[in-house]
């Protein structure tokens, strides 16, 4: 069971996250000024708010990983997904928490 507003635990990433994260991808790259040619979502938590805030952890080759924190509103509301922030310089073995 989901409560509202808590994050859930770290889970592996699912096609679901994926797709969330390739969503947007274009926008991470012209915030960072560079397109990844790695962006593969490894883990992810979600937080259920009036939507879905997924926090997903991506890695972009290398040693380099983001962290991404991207709402999805609810579906009657029918808006895109939106890039809320994003953490850079992440290593794989950084916790995903609130940001």
């Amino acid at each position: 069971m989901m409560k509202c507003g808590g994050l859930t635990g770290a889970q592996p990433a699912t096609p679901e996250a994926q797709h969330v994260a390739d969503e947007v991808k274009l926008q991470v790259e012209e915030k960072e000024g560079k397109k990844f040619e790695v962006f593969t979502a490894v883990e992810f938590k979600t937080q259920v708010v009036a939507g879905i805030n997924y926090f997903i952890k991506v890695h972009v080759g290398n040693e380099e990983f983001l962290h991404l924190r991207v709402f999805k509103s609810l579906p009657h509301e029918n808006k895109p997904l939106s890039l809320s922030s994003y953490q850079s310089s992440k290593t794989k073995h950084d916790e995903l928490t609130y940001f």
